[in-house]
């Protein structure tokens, strides 16, 4: 029988079922943001664990039990595909919920590195990202993997989290006020010298290329980018992760009916759901429904 999510015409099949995305925060939605604009057609159902954000300063082994529990409560939902949208949870438990999971899994991590490797012409790649993330070392281990004769330079930069998540909430006025003009805010004076203070050994390196290794990042790429040079390319993994995403899943003829009108549906562990709407929103680049709120106690029982 044919279940009500996938659906057959001939020798082509679909699969309307939705793609389960997830973060510790806000950052993921760049990912989901790509894959919504890569494929329209498909529904979403993001998680963003707000109340236990920032993952990077946790023991990989904690940040491993927070993609088990997010990834059950997400298969309770039907997802076709699980989306791990942070670089950190990627490096801490991938491997452990692609052997739990029956879907597939794809991480932040090797589509970014993959990325960096086809782009850089003097081999010499910048790595930056939470300090879990870098500590673990798995951007190095990825991009070498795909060519031994590559540098990588890595480090940690963790308040740019910091910035993303809570730097606008240091100024005064309403916070829709700030996500109105978000740009001017990221790039005020004191951010720009932490910028300083973090890119300027890795320009020092003469590095050509330079990974986001968080998906928070990408809202920072015009300070990351004014401060790091013209003459770097930037790499965001969450653009890639998106085309990943898409291959999958028309390998496993698991794509959207052409003529299916996707539906994003919006979770959080934040109990202030009205400004994960507003800064979600920001970030996701169009207008959010107002996120359901979801307890620590449910994901942990």
């Amino acid at each position: 029988m044919t279940s009500a999510s996938n659906i057959r015409y001939g020798s082509q099949s679909w699969d309307n079922a939705p793609i389960g995305v997830f973060d510790s925060g806000y950052g993921g939605l760049t990912c989901a943001r790509e894959i919504a604009e890569l494929m329209p057609n498909e529904s979403i159902v993001y998680f963003g664990d707000t109340a236990r954000c920032p993952y990077g300063p946790r023991d990989q082994a904690e940040v491993d039990l927070f993609v088990q529990q997010i990834g059950a409560w997400l298969m309770d939902k039907g997802v076709k595909m699980l989306v791990i949208a942070c670089n950190t949870a990627t490096a801490a438990g991938l491997e452990h919920a692609q052997q739990t999971f029956s879907v597939p899994i794809l991480g932040a991590v090797e589509p970014g590195a993959r990325a960096a490797a086809r782009t850089t012409k003097n081999r010499k790649v910048g790595v930056i990202g939470t300090k879990g993330t870098i500590e673990s070392g798995c951007y190095p281990r990825a991009i070498r993997n795909i060519d031994a004769g590559i540098t990588v330079f890595s480090t940690a930069t963790p308040r740019f989290v910091e910035i993303v998540e809570n730097g606008i909430r240091l100024a005064k006025g309403p916070f829709e006020d700030l996500t109105s003009s978000v740009s001017k805010v990221y790039i005020r004076p004191e951010f720009r010298t932490i910028a300083i203070e973090y890119l300027e050994p890795l320009r020092r390196c003469e590095i050509d290329t330079l990974v986001l290794a968080c998906t928070h990042y990408p809202m920072l790429k015009a300070l990351i980018g004014g401060v790091i040079g013209t003459n770097v390319r930037l790499v965001s993994s969450a653009e890639e992760l998106a085309k990943d995403v898409h291959d999958v899943l028309s390998m496993r003829g698991q794509l959207a009916d052409p003529n299916h009108v996707g539906e994003h549906r919006f979770f959080t562990t934040s109990t202030d759901v009205d400004e994960f709407q507003a800064f979600g929103s920001r970030v996701f680049n169009r207008q959010i429904e107002r996120p359901s709120y979801v307890s620590l106690s449910e994901l942990e029982g």
